[in-house]
Formats: structure tokens, C-alpha cells, sequence
């Protein structure tokens, strides 16, 4: 049983939205050709879905600026401006990503006093998402996954996959995915290949 995991395609982190990841929305196409492929049992999606002032926002720390470090209950947190705040325009997925083809959507980061880049479970580790038991109950062997961003959701995601998903083949597509940042790309897929993941690019997840 092999399962796409689309992460975050959202206007939000796409040119235009409030935390754009450069060319995030070339990721599209892309992620259409994987939807449409016919090689996965299962494609689901992730989706930051943001209470109104949530806590990492830098508006809900006055003093403070989008991409300075804070503090967030206690432990460090980068400040972000909004984004993806629910039931807004900016929350929503990508308006040309077949979500047609999208069977489940997981959505993440409600908590407003602790933020959640992986689709698996919060950044304390304490609350779950529920997506692991989900792709268990389903018999999943294999999870391939993609989109925004690479050195921040994709990165965690894909290690969370690794640790709650024992014995499911974990690979990264790349060519459908951006980051942030160049180094820190570089960084999270050197750190997902030490942890087990596998690096690929579309053409190998369909051939």
C-alpha cells in the first residue's frame, strides 16, 4: 500500500500568500502529475490550520517581527507573520492542486500555544495529529512526500514519519517541494537521508 502526503499546499506559502515560500507554487504541477499518476493507493494532505492569533504569530507579541526569535510557552520559537489562519483565503489549498484526487486532509497547528510543522503531531511532541494511527489502520508500506516548506514542515513531517511509522518506507520527492532557505534546504535533506528517508525525485516515484 504506497501513500502520497501532500504538505501544506496552500495559498498561504505560495507567491501572494502571507508567508510565501520562494516559487512554492511550482510545486504544483508537479504534485498534480503524482496525484493523477495512479501509483498510490492513497494521496492525503496536510493542511496549517491557524486559530486568530495564534501564538506563534509575531502580532501576538507586541514588540516583536516576523522571522525574529521568541519565545512560545516557554521554549524558543521563531515568530511568523500570520498566516493560514481558518476558513481564510490564505488557508486554503492551492486553487489549481487536484484535490479532487486528495482522499484525507490533516490539518495541523490549531493549538494557539504551541505551533505544528509536521503533519504527525505538534512541536512539543505532546499532541498528536492522529495522521500515524490513520496510515496504520490503513496498512500503508510506503509514504512518499512533497511541498512547503522543505527545511521547516516537509523536514519534520518526513522525521515524524520515520519514528511513528516503523517499518514504512519514508522517500522525499524533491522536485516537488521548495524551501526558505538554501541552507537550510540543504541541511534538512542531508538530515533526512542520516535519519532513513529516502531522497527522490518525481520521475523515480513514478517510473
Amino acid at each position: 500500500m504506497k501513500a502520497l502526503l501532500l504538505i501544506d499546499i496552500q495559498n498561504g506559502f505560495c507567491p501572494g500568500g502571507n508567508l510565501p515560500v520562494p516559487d512554492g507554487d511550482q510545486v504544483v504541477p508537479v504534485a498534480n502529475r503524482l496525484i493523477d499518476s495512479g501509483k498510490y493507493d492513497m494521496v492525503l494532505a496536510s493542511q496549517d490550520w491557524h486559530p486568530a492569533g495564534h501564538g506563534s504569530f509575531a502580532s501576538s507579541h507586541p514588540g516583536k517581527k516576523p522571522f525574529e526569535m521568541g519565545m512560545l510557552s516557554g521554549k524558543p520559537q521563531m515568530m511568523w507573520p500570520d498566516h493560514c489562519v481558518q476558513n481564510t483565503e490564505d488557508a486554503m489549498l492551492h486553487p489549481d492542486l487536484n484535490v479532487d484526487g486528495i482522499d484525507f486532509i490533516q490539518q495541523k497547528g490549531q493549538n494557539p500555544a504551541v505551533d505544528s510543522y509536521s503533519a504527525f503531531r505538534d512541536n512539543d511532541q505532546a499532541a498528536l495529529t492522529g495522521l500515524a494511527a490513520h496510515l496504520r489502520a490503513e496498512g500503508i508500506t510506503q509514504l512518499d512526500l512533497c511541498g512547503l516548506a522543505t527545511d521547516y514542515c516537509v523536514k519534520f513531517s518526513a522525521l515524524d514519519a520515520i519514528e511513528m511509522l516503523q517499518g514504512v518506507t519514508v522517500r522525499f520527492i524533491e522536485d516537488a517541494s521548495r524551501g526558505i532557505d538554501p541552507a537550510g534546504v540543504k541541511a534538512a535533506i542531508n538530515e533526512m537521508r542520516t535519519r532513513g528517508v529516502g531522497i527522490i525525485d518525481s520521475k523515480e516515484a513514478l517510473a
